[in-house]
């Protein structure tokens, strides 16, 4: 049977020769022209339907709370009041599960999403017709309002009222206490009902237009960034890195593992096996045939004059592999290594025998 040089993967010449057989993959040398139509990463923001929302008034009503009126009348045949009093006291008027209170002579009115002065101009405006000159004041007893609940790598988790100081993503996770974790990696997720959209904790203040007004309801998520990429081959680590900042370079990629190895590795032989987009692919490759995700192996060389320039220029993505192959004269090595060690396991063996006999 034979047996080969345990080695940490394919050769160069191997693994081009392999993808040029097939279209199911293909194999492209980076350069300059490469490195700049592959440079664009996935972005994260918010769509022009959460930046364009107003900011939010007076703290809303909700279904639940609990609201105090008092009502005056300037006749002495009150509407609503008792004998010999020209006010009327509502303490506890609850906010119904639709959204709704109900007001003697005045019916069922729409309280949620409104603001307790608001109520109180509707109120005013349907009482006058049945007294001259109501007076009403409508203030909330009870009830949380518009909240916001803050969750993930922040100081203090918690539910928070959207009040006048903390209407906007900013001054809410400043009330938050801040994020924990490296602002270079923390993405700031926001879950309104049925939509999710991300943005950097870095662009929300270099940006102020991703600083955008909260809702009722909202939940915040604060979380490290999870993007990675998996390093295999001839160099320092072999292992699955997180991304460090929101972008890195095949260079940069290559000092998070240690380097290339100096003894076995190839530098002609950097490879990032990818699934591009078909729009990506096409555009690197020249065609427009390509259709879904297309797997991509991309060639670094740094043995030529402007091969660090481009490894430095040419983006890592999340989910690459970046594989580093051993230079053609290490399996020599390895075998040479290997023999020497046989031949010397052989005269320590002979040494030891001869040793023996002549003890005896």
């Amino acid at each position: 049977m034979a047996c080969e040089l345990p080695r940490v993967g394919p050769t160069r010449a191997e693994i081009i020769a392999d993808l040029n057989t097939t279209e199911k993959n293909l194999i492209v040398e980076v350069d300059a022209a490469v490195a700049r139509k592959t440079a664009s990463i996935p972005a994260l923001g918010f769509s022009n339907k959460f930046k364009s929302a107003a900011i939010l008034g007076s703290d809303p009503i909700q279904p639940g709370d609990t609201l105090g009126l008092t009502i005056w009348e300037s006749v002495e045949s009150s509407l609503l009041a008792a004998q010999n009093s020209n006010s009327t006291i509502l303490d506890e008027v609850q906010v119904d599960g639709e959204g709704y209170i109900f007001i003697p002579y005045a019916g069922r009115i729409k309280a949620a999403g409104h603001s307790p002065d608001s109520i109180r101009q509707h109120l005013t405006e349907i009482l006058q017709v049945q007294t001259p000159d109501p007076q009403v004041q409508v203030r909330r007893s009870s009830g949380d309002g518009a909240t916001v609940s803050v969750i993930g790598a922040v100081v203090q988790q918690g539910i928070y009222p959207i009040e006048r100081p903390t209407r906007t993503l900013g001054a809410m996770l400043a009330r938050a206490g801040g994020v924990t974790i490296e602002p270079e990696v923390a993405q700031i997720t926001i879950l309104r009902g049925s939509l999710l959209e991300k943005v950097w904790f870095q662009d929300l203040y270099n940006h102020p237009n991703t600083d955008i007004p909260l809702r009722a309801g909202d939940r915040v998520l604060v979380e490290t960034d999870t993007r990675a990429f998996t390093s295999l081959g001839s160099t320092g680590t072999q292992a699955r890195i997180g991304f460090p900042t929101q972008t890195i370079s095949a260079i940069e990629a290559l000092a998070l593992v240690g380097g290339l190895s100096p003894v076995t590795s190839d530098p002609q032989g950097i490879f990032v096996f990818r699934n591009e987009a078909a729009k990506t692919a096409n555009h690197v490759l020249g065609r427009s045939d390509l259709t879904g995700e297309v797997k991509i192996v991309y060639i670094l060389d740094l043995t030529k004059p402007t091969g660090i320039f481009i490894a430095r220029d040419f983006t890592i993505r999340d989910q690459d592999t970046v594989y580093v192959t051993e230079a053609a004269f290490t399996q020599w090595n390895k075998l040479i290594a290997a023999v020497t060690g046989s031949l010397d396991a052989v005269n320590t063996i002979n040494q030891s025998a001869n040793t023996l006999s002549l003890k005896r």
